[in-house]
């Protein structure tokens, strides 16, 4: 399967957002890919109060990757927010393609580093695998890929592959960080997992420098599922196609069985 790590900028406009989704996807199609998977926070970016740009998901917004979708055959996962209860909103990925249909909402949110994302987003509660041309796939946001126990549940319900759309905060040591955890939770939970941040809005800014807001550092990265960078970008708005062989999925399972192995 190919698959596109769709790797922008968000600004604070939804609609410029989607125009730049909507090229996006056409290009992963251009090039083949069957799955194009863009950053957490694609409708606008972290740091705008999302109860301002959150939209339901059968909004305007989201009928408009339904559109681009539609149109390329390709299956779309992207960040937007949607309403919540008791005034807050939730910070959802929208997968929508080829007899796909499906939501998740970010379970673990990002309360870490100062930043306090459960001020107003409701953290989620499900568990969510999409089937793209017979493979599944698992649905991470960002701040998930802390809790291996998550990638894990997404093995144990027969992905072979994981997405992780985030807007990763830049601060000391951070990047590093990303590019040791995506690299480890492929490794735990033995899947494919292709990590599609934000790039950062400011291309001169220092990544090592916290900024106010997570708002990306770039580096999206498509790793094996021995834990090995398969293909990456570097720091600038960028796509990348890259094939995924989900049979490489069972032969590393094989030789590490490390989900067999629990005993916790």
């Amino acid at each position: 399967m190919r698959i596109a790590l769709c790797q922008m900028t968000a600004s604070t406009d939804p609609k410029e957002n989607l125009a730049q989704v909507v090229d996006l996807v056409r290009r992963a199609a251009a090039e083949g890919a069957r799955l194009a998977v863009l950053p957490e926070a694609s409708m606008a970016r972290v740091g705008v109060p999302p109860g301002l740009v959150a939209e339901p998901l059968d909004g305007p917004w989201a009928e408009g990757v339904r559109a681009v979708a539609r149109e390329t055959g390709v299956t779309v996962v992207v960040g937007m927010f949607t309403p919540a209860p008791g005034g807050r909103v939730a910070n959802t990925l929208l997968a929508t393609g080829p007899g796909v249909e499906e939501s998740y909402d970010k379970i673990h949110l990002y309360d870490a580093f100062g930043f306090r994302e459960s001020d107003t987003v409701a953290a989620g509660e499900r568990v969510v695998t999409i089937d793209v041309d017979g493979v599944r796939v698992g649905l991470a946001t960002c701040y998930d890929v802390r809790f291996p126990e998550l990638f894990r549940a997404h093995a144990d319900a027969g992905a072979t592959v994981s997405v992780l759309p985030a807007s990763w905060g830049a601060g000391p040591g951070k990047r590093a960080q990303w590019e040791l955890l995506v690299r480890a939770r492929a490794l735990d939970a033995t899947v494919w997992l292709a990590a599609v941040g934000q790039a950062a809005p400011d291309q001169d800014a220092d990544p090592e420098v916290a900024t106010k807001a997570p708002t990306g550092v770039g580096h999206s990265a498509l790793v094996g599922p021995d834990g090995t960078v398969r293909a990456r970008l570097d720091a600038a708005p960028g796509l990348l196609v890259a094939e995924v062989d989900p049979e490489e999925t069972g032969r590393v399972r094989r030789a590490v069985a490390v989900l067999d192995n629990r005993r916790l």
